[in-house]
């Protein structure tokens, strides 16, 4: 009865939340029924085990949570995230509509910002884009998910993404993780991305089908939809509801002002990483006081969240003219991160009671059997709780607090280089969380005005099928080479 407990709760819970109803809502009482259907105790379930790994999660993530959603409000009230879109849709023009959209995405995501964000400025931008062009609306959707979703969120090496930070305490690794590994990945999946959005669009022209949309874009109409905000906000660490909030600027910045923030980003996180962290004495985090820890286990967080405050500093220093009400600002911002970050927490609240009730030994068992070594049966555990939760950081926490220990003594009996199991990890709850109910697919097709009939095979080809080859390529070169 326990197993199938497990999987009645589990199905509850991706079918009330793919008709709106609150993860806040649906993740204790979902655990509960698992743990009834068990004969476990239901208030120690839900207070010592539900609250205390979910409350764990808050403790270790919600810096970057706050930072990122405030970091990715300042940029788009700023105007920045705007201006960078512009310059890359000018300098590649309408001959490379499609490369421009992807391009303009990748460089705001890898520095930081919000994909939520990316989504409301690149949407308006790519349907004036893709007309001009006369390039079928329905492949936007896909060019943005390229550019925001895939390479810059699992394998870029140093990504602040939240899903790149996950893995870091349970692995003792930082945000660079098996760098070369993850710079194959990023290639693979930008080349397969472009080559089917190209093939698509010549396809389209033989055709002759055109940009062929008479709607109207308000990217406001879908951070409004209230099922579109409870969806999105167990996918990525923005809150749509707050996009419209806090002001915008009447004036952009120079592509250079915009993209300083940026590259401060990605330098602070690798000069914390490799320069600052590794010379510090740490000692101290021994002591009782400071959680008997060590820098392996905090680190990448500490990099991550350093680069992010420093990257604000320095957006608030050099745009604060052009923050009409910072204090609104970052107000929103803030608002922004709250609900995002209690929605994983319950999802990873339930997967802790799941995953502590007897019966999910039988499973444990099952996914570490899996032949083709630990990172396979790794890939095929983070692949499919991101599937059925519908949330890459929710489904890869759940993975790595049931089965993260058991990784690293198996890394440690073969000699296997925990950077290499964080990059595979990472890359594979990016696959096939991109499912129909993602709360960013929902959000992006809301945004650009499409629908899943649409616009989703070519999602599941640029988003789904790319990072499936990189994930695969990625776990050869790895078990051949080992990580580099």
């Amino acid at each position: 009865m326990g197993i199938l407990g497990i999987l009645i709760a589990l199905g509850l819970l991706i079918w009330l939340a793919y008709r709106g109803w609150s993860i806040l809502l649906l993740a204790p009482l979902c655990a509960l029924l698992a743990a009834l259907l068990a004969g476990e105790p239901l208030l120690a379930n839900w207070t010592q085990t539900f609250m205390s790994n979910a409350a764990q999660f808050v403790a270790q993530f919600f810096p970057i949570f706050l930072l990122g959603a405030l970091f990715g409000k300042l940029m788009e009230s700023s105007g920045s995230v705007e201006a960078i879109a512009a310059y890359m849709t000018e300098k590649l023009g309408t001959q490379r509509a499609i490369l421009a959209i992807v391009l303009a995405g990748a460089f705001i995501t890898y520095g930081g910002v919000s994909l939520f964000v990316a989504f409301f400025v690149l949407a308006p931008m790519g349907h004036a884009l893709f007309k001009a062009a006369n390039i079928p609306h329905r492949l936007m959707p896909a060019a943005i998910a390229l550019g925001t979703s895939t390479f810059t969120m699992s394998a870029m090496p140093g990504t602040p993404a939240i899903q790149n930070a996950i893995p870091m305490p349970f692995f003792g690794t930082n945000p660079f993780a098996a760098p070369g590994l993850g710079l194959i990945a990023s290639a693979i999946m930008l080349a397969f991305g472009m080559w089917w959005l190209s093939r698509a669009e010549a396809k389209a022209r033989l055709k002759g089908e055109g940009y062929n949309y008479a709607g109207s874009i308000n990217p406001n109409d879908a951070a409004e939809n209230e099922l579109v905000r409870e969806r999105a906000t167990t996918a990525r660490e923005f809150d749509p509801g707050e996009i419209k909030r806090g002001g915008h600027t009447s004036s952009l910045p120079s592509f250079r002002l915009a993209a300083l923030p940026l590259v401060v980003v990605v330098l602070t996180n690798l000069i914390m990483s490799f320069v600052v962290l590794p010379r510090m004495d740490v000692s101290f985090l021994q002591d009782a006081r400071w959680g008997n820890t060590s820098l392996a286990a905090v680190g990448g967080v500490w990099s991550v969240i350093v680069a992010l405050a420093t990257a604000i500093l320095v957006l608030i220093a050099t745009s604060h003219r052009r923050l009409p009400s910072l204090r609104a600002t970052m107000d929103a911002g803030a608002n922004a991160s709250v609900l995002p970050i209690l929605s994983v927490a319950s999802l990873v609240g339930f997967g802790a009671v799941v995953a502590g009730l007897p019966a999910f030994e039988v499973v444990k068992n099952w996914v570490l059997g899996i032949e083709g070594g630990p990172l396979v049966s790794l890939a095929l555990a983070t692949n499919i709780l991101a599937a059925l939760t519908g949330s890459a950081s929710g489904g890869l926490t759940i993975a790595l607090d049931a089965l993260g220990p058991a990784y690293m003594t198996i890394a440690k009996e073969i000699g296997l280089d925990p950077g290499l199991m964080h990059r595979v990890a990472v890359i594979g709850a990016g696959t096939l969380d991109s499912l129909p109910h993602n709360g960013a697919v929902v959000t992006l097709l809301a945004v650009c005005g499409s629908t899943h009939k649409e616009s989703y095979v070519d999602i599941v080809m640029a988003a789904i099928v790319g990072a499936l080859i990189a994930l695969v390529a990625v776990i050869g070169l790895g078990t051949v080479l080992g990580s580099f």
